[in-house]
């Protein structure tokens, strides 16, 4: 490992232990002040709340967007939306292929066969070469929405891209980000209110609506067995 990402390892192991009782906007304005233009947000337009408190300490973020192809049309409007109302710089990502482009190498409906490479090829791929000009990127991951989540700290190193990855809200509740959006009118994909509680691609081997009792993610690829698509593994 580089000198630098030696540094940054480091720092990030430190951040982890003394940022893990601070507020997401604490979190945040660490990462702004300690790198500055070279971190970034990623959102995938569920919602723009990660994106609002980043916006609300550091104006002018940059918030990065995967367009796999294969979004649901609101998801879509989520984005645009965001991009015309917050003091943001919405980057859209995308994979190296069409959809189209990929049905004529792998077949059709690759989701429904190999989900796990459909998801390293519209999401994985793109975004480890969107992320090459920064140091740090946050994401919305919680601890509360599935078991595989549930030991997610706020600042970590990410070994595999080299760099800090921050979870700002990671302590927060569902409770906790109904509370933040209904208090800062944040912008909601419009599918939330129709009983999705994760949205990826549209595919219905990529979302459903979970049923009663399940957890939040337990929509994505079900009865597949994949509980993620290998951006936070």
């Amino acid at each position: 490992m580089s000198s630098t990402a030696t540094d940054h390892a480091a720092l990030a192991e430190r951040a982890g232990r003394e940022l893990e009782e601070a507020t997401p906007q604490e979190i945040l304005r660490w990462a702004a002040d300690t790198f500055g233009g070279r971190f970034c947000v990623t959102s995938s337009m569920e919602d723009a709340v990660v994106a609002h408190l980043a916006s609300s300490v550091f104006p002018g973020v940059d918030v990065v967007f995967l367009d796999t192809g294969y979004h649901f049309p609101e998801t879509i409007g989520t984005r645009d939306a965001v991009a015309a109302t917050m003091p943001v710089n919405v980057i859209t990502l995308k994979p190296l292929r069409t959809v189209a482009e990929q049905d004529a190498e792998h077949g059709p409906n690759l989701h429904d066969r190999d989900p796990d490479l459909c998801c390293a090829l519209r999401k994985v791929e793109p975004l480890n070469r969107g992320l090459g000009g920064y140091d740090a990127w946050a994401t919305g991951l919680r601890r509360d929405e599935s078991p595989t989540r549930a030991n997610t700290p706020v600042v970590a190193w990410d070994a595999r891209r080299r760099k800090v990855k921050i979870a700002p809200i990671a302590r927060w509740t569902q409770q906790d980000v109904d509370a933040y959006v209904a208090a800062h009118g944040v912008l909601l994909n419009p599918l939330l209110w129709e009983g999705y509680t994760s949205i990826g691609c549209s595919p219905l081997s990529c979302t459903r609506k979970p049923g009663e009792g399940e957890d939040a993610r337990a929509g994505r690829w079900s009865g597949s067995g994949k509980t993620e698509c290998g951006i936070h593994l």
